[in-house]
């Protein structure tokens, strides 16, 4: 049966060369602005190295904090390691829990005599390497003793490692990091700007620049942000109650002289965090989705009537073999599933096209689909192979396509099938 439906589009799109082509190419076309708005989406919340953890990520990026002789006022931003630590370190429930500047700072990096490049640096703990999945080449992170010694050392990228010394072999090589002398412990390949927690050119323990000590409001707020790695997601509502209980005891101590945390319900999963603006504003996770969603609607819609008026006129040029078909018995329901399933190997096609077409356009178009809005880096977005293509990929490319050949064959389907057996033998519509 499968075989014939083939068969049969097959000989529809050989019939008719130019309305099998314009109809290709319009469903290609809905697929392929559909697939560019899911790889968008996607990026920001499917795993990929070094951040293949995400699907049981909670992140606390921001918070806010006030004080009982500010009003309502609040300072809003990043909170201090102090805060990290106490807030978020100590909780028992997660499997990990790492602090880190919460956005690289572009930093000279040089060899003794020789001009200095710009890198982007972020610092980090000892715990970043377990909780982020990076490749080493050569070398490996530094641990707690080296981070709590607050030792010179630092992890770079491969590009960055070239540069420096013309090879990937420098571990144990010293260079200077804003004209202070460090120590190369590992070498990671390079990082997509779009892994946005884990990226970096160049990873140092934030003990080493003093970092640690960067902080105002009383060292309750600062540079740090914190990502907690979960055992599984079923431990997501027992990790934020036990950050809830935490933060009221740690409220009641600094309440004292009068400040007072607010999380506004953080710590936020991978998605919430990707659509999170500020620190003073919660995001709505559920707008977003609709948002999308009446995207996809518009973008199915309007090439539906399109494509339905093709259906249409193909299908009057085979009113007399409908009627031939429901003389020898074939019901209704099951002319509307053949028209379906022809159409759908059509659709089908278009979406192979389609899908093909908007993985190009990411790889040559990155800079313009994947620009961060606030970026601290002037590096490019990059991504590959193992950042746009998934099993949900396909998954939601098939059910564009499933959902468009409905929404351009059923109608048609539906009312050659009310056609009258004698009309249709007689190639009349009514």
């Amino acid at each position: 049966m499968i075989k014939q439906y083939f068969t049969q589009a097959w000989a529809q799109l050989r019939q008719q060369p130019v309305m099998s082509a314009v109809s290709i190419a319009g469903t290609a076309l809905a697929i392929f602005l559909i697939m560019l708005v899911v790889m968008m989406q996607q990026v920001k919340v499917v795993p990929f190295a070094p951040e293949s953890n995400r699907d049981r990520f909670l992140h606390v990026k921001w918070m806010s904090i006030s004080n009982s002789n500010w009003g309502d006022g609040t300072s809003n931003g990043p909170m201090s390691a102090q805060t990290a630590r106490e807030c978020f370190q100590s909780l028992k429930t997660p499997e990990a829990v790492t602090i880190y500047t919460v956005f690289p700072i572009s930093t000279p990096v040089s060899l003794p005599g020789s001009p200095a490049i710009s890198v982007d640096l972020r610092q980090t703990d000892d715990i970043f390497w377990r909780v982020f999945d990076f490749s080493f080449i050569g070398g490996k992170p530094y641990d707690k003793a080296t981070f709590d010694a607050g030792q010179p050392v630092a992890v770079l990228t491969e590009s960055v490692v070239r540069s420096l010394f013309g090879t990937t072999d420098a571990v144990g090589r010293e260079f200077l990091l804003n004209h202070a002398p460090y120590r190369v412990a590992g070498v990671v390949k390079d990082v997509s700007t779009l892994a946005d927690c884990a990226y970096g050119q160049v990873w140092v323990p934030y003990t080493s620049t003093g970092m640690d000590k960067e902080a105002w409001n009383d060292r309750h707020m600062g540079m740090m942000s914190c990502t907690m790695l979960a055992h599984s997601r079923d431990d997501f509502p027992a990790i934020r109650q036990e950050a809830e209980r935490r933060k009221s005891e740690y409220n009641t101590l600094i309440g004292e002289n009068g400040w007072k945390l607010i999380y506004r319900n953080r710590p936020y999963d991978q998605e919430k965090n990707s659509i999170a603006f500020g620190a003073n504003i919660e995001p709505d996770v559920n707008a977003a989705r609709r948002q999308r969603i009446i995207i996809f609607v518009i973008l199915l819609i309007v090439p539906a009537i399109n494509l339905s008026s093709m259906t249409q006129s193909r299908l009057r040029q085979r009113v007399s073999e409908i009627g031939v078909r429901r003389a020898f018995g074939s019901t209704r329901m099951e002319l509307i599933g053949q028209i379906v399933a022809e159409n759908l190997v059509m659709t089908l096609l278009a979406g192979i096209v389609g899908l093909l077409l908007s993985v190009a356009f990411a790889y040559v178009g990155n800079t313009l689909l994947f620009a961060q809005e606030f970026s601290q880096t002037l590096n490019p977005p990059e991504v590959d192979a193992s950042i746009l293509l998934h099993a949900s990929t396909f998954g939601w490319a098939l059910l564009f396509c499933f959902v468009l050949n409905l929404m351009s064959s059923g109608f048609p389907a539906w009312k050659a099938s009310r056609i009258g057996i004698v009309n249709a033998l007689g190639g009349r519509l009514h």
